[in-house]
């Protein structure tokens, strides 16, 4: 029986020379690897008391969309800046090279809702910094942070201090 490590492959020298590329698109278009992944995911959130998932652009979405699903909790959508129809609140946070805005709406969590944030891999952990502020100013708790893959190398863990964070694979470099 495989497992998920299987269904994920790796490029190398992709996106650049020395990059060991590891690519989800491989586990999400296999029906088996997908329900592992989703299946996992579930599984580190047993016994988590919780309201709503929130899930990052775009694969976020992928895996927090079956996860809500499956619990019967509401879904959460963050965006690039721009995509939300109603009133929204914004963080930027700082990529390899340059910045990039997340947004979401500005009534998506009502204080004192408990939030699991889901998404397909933590490199640097800015993405999810962003969305962790934009929760908390909501007010919002953050009660567990799950991601399918995790780059142990770029240490996003350590800007996600105090947060409860796990993964379901680990890469150790980068």
């Amino acid at each position: 029986m495989k497992e998920l490590k299987d269904y994920v492959t790796a490029i190398p020298d992709f996106p650049k020379e020395g990059i060991l590329f590891r690519d989800i698109t491989t586990v999400i278009q296999d029906p088996e690897g997908f329900r592992l992944a989703v299946d996992g995911l579930i599984a580190l959130l047993k016994g988590v008391d919780f309201d709503l998932v929130l899930g990052s652009e775009s694969r976020g979405f992928v895996f927090g969309a079956p996860v809500a699903y499956a619990m019967k909790k509401g879904l959460v959508l963050v965006r690039k800046k721009g995509k939300l129809p109603r009133e929204t609140i914004s963080e930027s946070y700082d990529l390899e090279y340059g910045s990039a805005e997340l947004e979401m709406h500005a009534d998506c969590i009502g204080k004192g809702q408990r939030v699991v944030i889901v998404d397909d891999l933590i490199a640097t952990g800015g993405t999810t910094s962003a969305v962790i502020k934009m929760v908390e100013r909501l007010g919002g708790e953050v009660v567990r942070i799950c991601f399918v893959m995790e780059l142990a190398g770029l240490k996003g863990r350590d800007a996600l201090k105090g947060y409860e964070v796990d993964s379901l694979l680990i890469y150790e470099g980068k």
